[in-house]
């Protein structure tokens, strides 16, 4: 393998020992890593509200001013890929296989089990989680991917820096950042990519082996998921090892034409006019409430304080802990685009189009929950193959939506294999394949494992309580790229 750092090795021997836990002791790692998580989530909330608030104002905030001008790369750089291809990689990297996953269940959730403000199955309930589901999947959570992002591509293309974390602190720590500080930082990245996309591995393995079961009445088995899992690989190995402008420029752009079939399938087949409706109504409840939502801390409503640490706290770690995969991906695709035109196509496009489809997979799910039959109790990756059992066509939906999982799936990891390569060979723009090969069996293998020993929710969990110090690393992002930023303005 060529030029592999110690990233390389002290990550993947990292990965390998907390596998390894799970999988000998899944009870206990369960336990331990549950515990902890509740205790971050109780005591840093209010942080985690703040700091990610802070993030949308940041980047809104460089929209609007005049170092949105500055290009990341040379000023005669020009975007390598066009927009629609642009816009479809770096939203299968950043939302994909979590709109499906997700699509039908959450607004279900808080319309019928658990509501934000403590009332479900009522006309007010339906309002608040379209707006509250809005609000998880919305500009905070691209506000996070892109402060990454940012950071990356402009030290990497525009100061000619290597693309890995720790270089984009150096306007604040110096050289400190070519020693073993730097390494701790890319550590940190690296083992919250190999985890985040296992885990996403194991769970979509899940809800592929859910659909067909819901289907076409397979057991859900562990063989199955193990199957789906192998399939999968030998895919996203053979993208990976076609290179990023041909398997995952492809794939990505399959995944937008699959994505718009499906939905467009269901706003004609579903409740056409509610969709719009609810979609022009929860745009404008969400703007008109987004302050109120990004700090609400709820510290006297015991059961309003439980759903905000389980919901928003835990989407806020998750997104946080996703940055490093999907922001670095964005990143190596993003060249020669400016400031303004990247932030903005990162933040806005990508939370319409997200508010778009969970109106209409939301308002089909709660609109046949309150009028057909109770979906609610299923598990959360039978809901979407439910919703579809009440339409017209529901087997040509549900068809459309497995394969779209799985190309969703593929570019995942396709991906995560070329940004794991790319931050423990130094930052290399083209990581050798051999690299790319070892992070993708290493992500499978984790899958398989976990899946074998029911550790997928522990892993989930060790991946939140990492986002907290990658967390604090962000913020020195923020602050080291304004400082950079404002340097290069006055050089200008």
């Amino acid at each position: 393998m060529k030029n592999v750092t110690k990233v390389f090795w002290i990550t993947l021997a990292l990965v390998l020992v907390t596998v390894a836990f799970g999988a000998i002791v899944p009870e206990s790692f369960e336990t331990i890593t549950a515990n902890m998580q509740a205790f971050i989530t109780s005591t840093f909330g209010w942080y985690y509200l703040i700091i990610v608030s802070l993030m949308v104002v940041f980047t809104l905030f460089l929209i609007v001013s005049p170092y949105g001008k500055i290009r990341l790369g040379k000023d005669s750089d020009r975007p390598a890929y066009s927009k629609t291809t642009w816009f479809a990689m770096l939203f299968s990297a950043g939302m994909g296989i979590g709109l499906v996953f997700w699509g039908a269940a959450e607004p279900l959730s808080h319309f019928a089990v658990s509501s934000p403000t403590g009332e479900t199955g009522t006309d007010q309930a339906f309002r608040d989680s379209m707006r509250y589901t809005f609000f998880h999947w919305g500009l905070h959570a691209w506000a996070i991917y892109a402060i990454v992002a940012l950071a990356l591509a402009y030290f990497q293309f525009r100061k000619g820096e290597p693309g890995l974390i720790s270089a984009t602190l150096k306007p604040i720590f110096g050289d400190k950042m070519l020693g073993p500080w730097g390494v701790v930082v890319d550590v940190f990245a690296v083992f919250a990519t190999a985890i985040g996309v296992a885990t996403t591995l194991g769970f979509g393995a899940v809800q592929i082996s859910g659909g067909l079961s819901y289907l076409f009445g397979i057991e859900a088995s562990y063989g199955l998921q193990v199957i789906i899992i192998a399939v999968v690989t030998v895919l996203f190995l053979a993208s990976a090892w076609s290179g990023l402008s041909k398997g995952i420029k492809y794939l990505s752009n399959t995944n937008m034409v699959l994505a718009i079939l499906l939905l467009v399938g269901v706003v004609i087949i579903g409740p056409t006019l509610l969709i719009f409706n609810m979609f022009t109504e929860t745009l404008g409840s969400y703007l008109q409430n987004i302050v109120r939502m990004s700090f609400r801390a709820a510290p006297l409503d015991g059961t309003s304080r439980d759903w905000i640490n389980g919901w928003t706290i835990f989407y806020w770690a998750w997104w946080i802990s996703w940055a490093p995969f999907v922001g670095i991906f964005i990143a190596r695709v993003s060249k020669g685009r400016t400031i303004r035109e990247f932030v903005a196509g990162v933040l806005l496009l990508p939370s319409l189009v997200s508010f778009f489809w969970f109106s209409a997979f939301g308002s089909t799910a709660i609109e046949i929950q309150d009028k057909v039959t109770d979906i609610s109790g299923l598990a959360t990756e039978e809901v979407l193959f439910a919703t579809f059992n009440e339409l017209p066509f529901a087997t040509i939906l549900s068809i459309i939506a497995i394969v779209l999982i799985g190309t969703f799936f593929i570019t995942s990891a396709d991906s995560a294999t070329f940004v794991l390569g790319m931050q423990t060979t130094g930052g290399s723009l083209n990581p050798d394949n051999s690299v790319k090969i070892v992070w993708g069996l290493a992500q499978s293998s984790i899958a398989v494992i976990l899946l074998s020993a029911n550790g997928l929710t522990a892993l989930q969990n060790a991946l939140i309580i990492a986002a907290l110090p990658f967390s604090f690393i962000m913020i020195l992002m923020m602050i080291s790229t304004l400082k950079a930023l404002q340097l290069e303005r006055k050089r200008l």
